[in-house]
């Protein structure tokens, strides 16, 4: 077989290489191909260890052809890893390629057909403009993003043709974009999609049940494209998604694959969002909607004092909610970004240096303190302005939940919507991504725990869809995101069983709602009954609860047996500042982030105690706390030794809490957080410190964090978990 080809046919080992990365194990003729031209590399007198390693690469590729193995693209992956090796021993001049093997192709109006466009090589480039190319990949993204948020409002409102025009545009720039970098994949999806897009506005279909489905993984699979040249080298291989043909041939041809407009969703109602907000009773809503009259029904819902104009307004605009005008922007780089926010957090900590300065004087003028604290003001107003350019709304993480309430739903066989409220509620750009992870953990356990099969909702007189809310909106300083759902809520006694189970708690244990709940958190803790691919193993709550710690933040649960759940999530604006209260030990200041104190107290005699001689203890609420003395594990002298002269500040973190002695409580302020650097390292007990106003630096504790610390030196056998209630 070698022997059928002259060298002058024979591609470079670099483009055989490339081409085999790109391969699925279904590419019957492709990887044939390939085998023909590694047999007549190695024929073609290349030295023989190499030969040899091209010989191994080619018998993995029969392997893999022939399914002599179990795991056909593991043998092509070992097929590729033995041919780069081969083509790093070799010299450059040995690889070059005379001519590709392959017929000059036909030219052609459109993108490459749907063989050629899966079976060939991609490779990026080697001149692409890697700025430009930067540029493409995020607006890409961004687009298809837009796209996901337009199809699946159009399930709601499938007549809005404003919505199809948007994802049609977004579809329209990617292909031309993608056919400026030669990125011919990209640009035929994207060709196939905007045809059956077109369809759409022309009024020939619409974008609901399958049509929809389809039109969701062609967003998908674009997203796996352009990732995958976001991940390539100029000139290196790009790899190809699995299925990527088949979805060309269905966006090609929706009805011989069986795609249609079926198994459409009914849009949202009027009456069923006020039904699912506790607004209106269902029955007075069914029946208006049956009387006869004119008009609208949120109308007569009004014109019947069946539920108020206000709660009505609400339900129309969640609904319908019209596409927002898009703001003129411009990019800039987040480390420039960043380095502003660090040079206005200096000019922040000067300013104060200055000020308490001025204000330390024995004789300052009126002029010099006006000027001072007109400057204090402006800079206070360009530290605001700096940290909200920062800022990102919610939009982009709440769209990704709707998508993933609607295929969570679909596989567990239960009709399940999500409405979202407070989109637009902004927070730390660096806290987005982390929260990703904590609500789609969450979302999970109420699809696949939470809400109830319809058989279930009906004897419960539900309505057949369960409703999940997730809200954002700030308060306090903090933001706060609620996840609600209307499903069977958690169950107090089943909880507590599981927990004597496990050995968390003593049989006939008495606990409260708080302290039943606190026990979801536990690592491992679940009462499912089954083991779901969705949820079920108890690896998610306590995730959930150590990344919103990890961000400063802290989450709650509320729940009715019966009625549903509510967790909140309390976090921090950003993690560049926070609110923090200035504590004197001795002749050093600590500075306690606000989100970690419950309370602090002057301690009488009678509630102190010591467990077994060894530890110190306060009785609070009928609760024993550990104390730790803050001197005592930094070494701090010349501090209060007496515990009814000092202070206690009661803190949570990572689920425990404790007492912390302090000296006195010299006030809350706002700090700029900054890090101890490389030559600290990791300091247990601390998260980072902060310039005061006189200069000196006082050091951010972590309650989490500094509870172990002191468990570790003195107090193993007297702290429990928060939970740990028997």
């Amino acid at each position: 077989m070698a022997d059928d080809l002259c060298a002058a046919d024979l591609p470079s080992l670099d483009a055989v290489t490339a081409r085999l990365i790109g391969c699925a194990a279904e590419d019957a003729s492709a990887l044939r191909q390939i085998i023909q031209h590694l047999e007549a590399w190695a024929d073609r007198g290349v030295d023989e260890q190499a030969a040899q390693s091209l010989r191994v690469s080619a018998a993995f590729i029969e392997q893999a052809l022939t399914r002599t193995t179990d795991d056909p693209d593991a043998s092509l992956r070992l097929a590729a890893d033995v041919l780069a090796e081969a083509v790093a021993r070799l010299d450059p001049c040995d690889v070059e390629a005379v001519r590709d093997v392959r017929p000059p192709a036909e030219p052609a109006a459109g993108p490459a057909p749907v063989t050629e466009v899966v079976q060939d090589v991609a490779l990026l480039p080697s001149d692409a403009d890697m700025v430009i190319l930067k540029d493409y990949i995020a607006e890409s993204l961004d687009h298809i993003e837009a796209s996901e948020a337009a199809l699946l409002e159009l399930e709601t409102d499938p007549d809005n043709i404003e919505l199809v025009n948007t994802i049609f545009r977004a579809f329209h720039t990617i292909k031309g974009t993608s056919g400026f970098f030669g990125l011919d994949r990209n640009q035929a999806l994207a060709h196939h999609a905007e045809s059956l897009l077109d369809r759409a506005r022309n009024g020939q279909i619409k974008l609901v049940g399958g049509y929809a489905d389809l039109a969701l993984r062609s967003c998908d699979m674009l997203r796996l494209l352009i990732e995958g040249v976001q991940n390539a080298r100029p000139g290196g291989p790009i790899p190809l998604p699995a299925g990527l043909g088949d979805l060309l041939g269905q966006l090609s041809d929706p009805a011989a694959a069986g795609i249609g407009e079926e198994d459409c969703a009914e849009p949202l109602r009027v009456g069923d969002i006020l039904v699912a907000q506790g607004a209106a009773d269902r029955e007075q809503v069914e029946a208006a909607a049956r009387a006869p009259g004119a008009g609208r029904l949120g109308e007569r819902l009004v014109r019947g004092h069946v539920a108020p104009a206000q709660e009505v307004a609400r339900a129309l605009r969640l609904q319908k909610q019209s596409a927002a005008a898009s703001d003129t922007s411009v990019r800039v780089a987040t480390d420039r970004l960043d380095s502003m926010i660090d040079m206005v957090g200096e000019l922040v900590i000067a300013q104060s240096m200055v000020a308490d300065d001025a204000a330390g004087r024995e004789t300052t003028s009126p002029r010099l303190a006006r000027n001072v604290a007109h400057a204090g003001k402006i800079i206070r107003d360009l530290q605001d302005l700096t940290m909200s350019l920062r800022m990102v709304p919610l939009k982009a993480l709440f769209h990704k939940m709707n998508r993933l309430v609607r295929d969570l739903a679909r596989k567990s066989g239960k009709s399940v919507q999500l409405i979202t409220e407070g989109e637009d509620t902004e927070i730390d750009r660096n806290m987005v991504e982390s929260l990703n992870d904590p609500l789609l953990h969450m979302i999970r356990n109420s699809v696949d725990h939470g809400v109830e099969g319809p058989d279930a909702r009906a004897g419960r007189g539900k309505p057949p869809t369960g409703t999940i809310w997730l809200r954002a909106y700030h308060s306090a300083g903090n933001v706060v995101i609620e996840l609600q759902d209307d499903g069977q809520g958690l169950n107090r006694e089943k909880i507590a069983a599981k927990a004597v189970e496990r050995g968390l708690i003593d049989p006939g244990r008495e606990l409260s709602e708080a302290e039943a709940f606190k026990l979801i958190w536990h690592p491992g803790f679940s009462t499912a009954d089954t083991i779901t691919d969705v949820s079920g193993r108890g690896v998610g709550m306590d995730v959930v609860k150590r990344s919103i710690e990890s961000l400063r933040g802290r989450v709650e649960v509320d729940s009715v047996f019966g009625v549903g759940t509510t967790f909140t999530l309390r976090l921090p604006l950003t993690m560049a500042i926070t609110d923090a209260m200035l504590v004197r030990v001795g002749r050093e200041r600590y500075l306690l982030p606000t989100i970690s104190i419950e309370q602090s107290l002057r301690p009488r005699g009678e509630d102190l105690s010591s467990v077994v001689g060894r530890g110190e203890v306060v009785m609070l609420r009928g609760d024993l706390l550990p104390v730790f003395r803050l001197h005592r594990l930094f070494d701090v002298p010349d501090a209060q030794t007496e515990l009814t002269d000092g202070l206690l500040i009661v803190v949570e973190g990572e689920g425990r809490r404790c007492a912390v002695m302090v000296d006195e409580l010299l006030g809350q302020q706002q700090v700029v957080i900054k890090s101890l650097g490389a030559s600290f390292g990791d300091v247990r007990g601390v998260a980072g410190a902060a310039i005061l106003g006189d200069g000196n630096v006082g050091l951010i504790l972590d309650a989490g964090s500094l509870i172990k610390l002191a468990t570790a030196r003195d107090h193993a056998e007297i702290l429990e978990p928060a939970g740990a209630l028997g």
